[in-house]
């Protein structure tokens, strides 16, 4: 992300510092991340110490230090979807992409996080890829999904 987007993110919110969590948030929306160039003009344009912009960015779990893949896979693991063969899923999972939850595979493609819960209990195990769901998982499923998003 450039320097001339970030600034005008920013502008968008008036250069207020009371706006940094929305600032990240456009950020890690459009950008899936937050480069550390990104964090560096908004400390110098909001005039807020950077190691106050990572601490927040660090408190956060919807924010992310590192580059993301264009898909993210969530598996919930929450008791519901754990008890119906959630860590199957998540085998699975990790098999096809070659990750395991918290990273991201060499080629940005997936990224992997596992969650306590979706809140579809009903259909566990689920599976959540870009905010879709995909319910009543079986470990033969996974590939038939993620094969969707190749």
């Amino acid at each position: 992300m450039d320097r001339k987007r970030v600034e005008e993110i920013i502008d968008k919110h008036d250069g207020d510092p009371s706006a940094l969590i929305q600032i990240l948030l456009e950020i890690q929306s459009e950008n899936r991340w937050l480069p550390k160039e990104a964090l560096e003009t908004i400390s110098e344009r909001l005039q807020i110490p950077l190691n106050r912009i990572q601490h927040v960015a660090t408190f956060y779990k919807a924010f992310s230090l590192v580059p993301k893949g264009r898909h993210e896979i969530h598996i919930c693991m929450g008791t519901a979807c754990h008890v119906r063969g959630a860590p199957r899923i998540l085998e699975a999972v990790e098999n096809y992409t070659g990750i395991s939850p918290g990273e991201t595979d060499l080629d940005l493609k997936f990224s992997l996080e596992t969650v306590n819960c979706l809140g579809c209990c009903a259909l566990g195990p689920v599976m959540e890829i870009d905010g879709k769901s995909y319910g009543r998982m079986t470990p033969s499923k996974v590939a038939e999904v993620l094969e969707d998003f190749d």
